[in-house]
């Protein structure tokens, strides 16, 4: 019976959210046509506007967890955080339902969360428009076989990225980028044959680049490690029960000078910010053992 009763629930939550982000993605989509208008002041009233429907969409999304799924997050770590402020965030990822937790977690503390979307995201139907007007940056990368095939295709994905985080000069923003670039799993852990025990290899490239491309707006650097206690849930457990809990670590810090460069351009520079990059995620995967052995020791 309790079976069938989370189903059920989980069926319910999902109509929900389905009827929520139409509901909202409404007003974001005609919010969007005012971007088009060729006049600064009205660009940067229609992104607040746009932001505070994202903000909102998130917010009832809230409420439908608390009453029919709800998780507790257990947070650590700093917590002053300010919505006047530039912020790159970035996390270890095991799950979709990872993006869900950091919005719940960061809704209305930080500027709205962006993002870096595969291309072909933009289509998904209403999400890809919404994420579209939010100006949620889409990458497109190209393998080696399509740059061999065409040379000119070249640092493309690398103009891609500066020309979307340019956008994000005018008004506070945060940045999301889960910097192993794919979910973790064994499989992945052992091809990687990764150093690190809860994570794999971190790609330094797509954050310098935005590091870059945002200039010195950006100065603060939030640094989150999610550790689910039972198994890593999919959606579908998500929306059922199934994730009575999650923590969540925090660690801020400054963005320093020693982490802007020309990472295409510059040898050291890349070996330096890769450098960094992997001390941080030995940091973070002593994070994860240690709450792992707080699970143990409940």
């Amino acid at each position: 019976m309790g079976t069938l009763l989370s189903q059920i629930k989980g069926a319910i939550a999902f109509l929900g959210y389905v009827v929520n982000t139409i509901l909202w993605a409404i007003p974001i989509l005609l919010g969007s046509i005012v971007k088009l208008i060729p006049f600064a002041p009205c660009k940067t009233a229609a992104n607040y506007f746009l932001d505070f429907c994202a903000s909102g969409w998130i917010s009832v999304n809230g409420v439908i967890e608390r009453g029919l799924h709800p998780v507790k997050i257990e947070l650590s770590g700093d917590s002053q955080f300010s919505t006047q402020e530039w912020y790159m965030v970035i996390a270890n990822h095991q799950s979709w339902v990872d993006i869900l937790i950091l919005q719940r977690v960061f809704n209305r503390k930080i500027p709205f969360l962006k993002f870096f979307l595969k291309q072909e995201l933009i289509f998904v139907p209403i999400l890809g428009l919404a994420w579209w007007a939010l100006d949620f940056p889409f990458m497109r990368r190209y393998s080696t076989a399509q740059l061999k095939k065409n040379p000119k295709l070249k640092g493309k994905d690398i103009e891609i990225t500066r020309k979307a985080c340019a956008k994000f000069k005018t008004k506070p923003v945060s940045v999301m980028n889960f910097v192993e670039g794919t979910r973790f799993s064994k499989a992945k852990h052992q091809r990687q044959n990764s150093p690190f025990q809860h994570l794999l290899k971190p790609k330094a490239g797509g954050m310098a680049f935005a590091l870059s491309a945002m200039g010195e707006q950006i100065h603060k650097l939030v640094d989150v490690a999610i550790y689910y206690p039972q198994n890593v849930p999919s959606y579908w457990d998500y929306l059922t029960g199934k994730l009575p809990s999650v923590k969540v670590h925090i660690q801020i810090s400054d963005i320093t000078p020693a982490m802007r460069g020309d990472y295409m351009n510059d040898r050291e520079y890349k070996i330096a910010f890769q450098e960094q990059l992997n001390q941080r995620w030995l940091t973070k995967d002593r994070v994860l053992s240690e709450l792992a052995d707080q699970k143990h020791q409940e």
